[in-house]
C-alpha cells in the first residue's frame, strides 16, 4: 500500500520553510527506523539555504497508513527565528497533508502495436533494402518509439519495447508531478492550533507532545465531585 504526503510551509515566511526542511528529515528518520520505503517525489527549495517550500514523498511498507496518520495535520515549532534573531515571534506552523496516489496501470502487450520499417541513415545497402527497424506504439496514449540499432528485426523489437516502457514510465512521473502540483492549494489550508506534533529546540529532536490522560482523568473527577455536591 502506497501513501503520499505533502509537507508544506503554505504562505508562511522563511522560518516556516526551515521547519519544513526539519520535518522532512524527521519523517525520513522515523520511516527508516520503521523499515518503511520512502521515495522523494517532489521538492521545492526555499529562498534561504537549507529551507524547503514544499516536499512530497511516497511511503510504502507495513503499517505505512498508521505512520502517515501520525503526521497528518498541523505541525508547530516553538523557537527563535533562524533568520531574524531579534524577531519576537516564537510559534511557527506548517502543514502535512495526504495526497491520494494515482492508480498505476500495467502496460499490456496487446496495447503495443509494432510496425516494421526501413532503417534510414548510414549503414550501407543492407539497411536500406531490409525492413529491420521497428516502430513500437502504445495504442492508448499514442506514444511511439523507433529502434534501428541492430540489423536484426527481433533485436530491434526488443529494444523498441524497452524504450517504450521507459518512455511510458517517464510520462507517468511527469503526470504524478503535475498531480502533486495540483495539491498546492493545500498551502492555503494550514490551520494554526490543535497541532498533531509540537517541536522545540534548534536541533529539532525534542518532541514535547506526549499522550497523557492525566488531565482528562482529573477533569472527570472534578465533574463527578461537582455532581455529587
Amino acid at each position: 500500500m502506497e501513501s503520499i504526503i505533502q509537507i508544506t510551509a503554505g504562505r508562511g515566511p522563511a522560518e516556516c520553510t526551515w521547519v519544513v526542511a526539519q520535518v522532512l528529515k524527521k519523517v525520513l528518520e522515523e520511516a527508516q527506523d520503521q523499515n518503511l520505503e520512502v521515495v522523494l517525489l517532489q521538492r521545492e527549495t526555499g529562498q534561504e539555504n537549507g529551507t524547503i517550500e514544499t516536499a512530497s514523498i511516497s511511503i510504502k511498507g507495513k503499517n505505512a497508513d498508521q505512520f502517515v496518520r501520525s503526521w497528518i495535520g498541523t505541525i508547530q515549532w516553538i523557537g527563535q527565528s533562524q533568520f531574524r534573531k531579534m524577531h519576537k515571534r516564537k510559534n511557527w506552523f506548517i502543514g502535512v497533508f495526504e495526497i491520494e496516489p494515482e492508480k498505476k496501470a500495467l502496460v499490456s502487450e496487446n496495447e503495443i502495436q509494432y510496425q516494421a520499417m526501413r532503417s534510414s541513415g548510414a549503414g550501407g545497402q543492407h539497411v536500406n533494402k531490409v525492413s529491420s527497424a521497428i516502430r513500437a506504439t502504445h495504442i492508448p496514449t499514442g506514444i511511439a518509439v523507433v529502434a534501428m540499432d541492430s540489423r536484426s528485426q527481433h533485436q530491434n523489437k526488443k529494444l523498441a519495447t524497452e524504450r517504450l516502457l521507459k518512455k511510458l514510465e517517464d510520462e507517468k512521473r511527469i503526470q504524478l508531478k503535475n498531480h502533486v502540483g495540483k495539491q498546492w492549494e493545500n498551502q492555503l489550508n494550514i490551520q494554526r492550533g490543535n497541532p498533531i506534533r509540537v517541536f522545540t529546540g534548534s536541533d529539532f529532536k525534542k518532541n514535547n507532545v506526549e499522550k497523557s490522560y492525566k488531565g482528562t482523568r482529573q477533569k472527570l473527577k472534578n465533574d463527578l465531585r461537582n455532581e455529587n455536591n
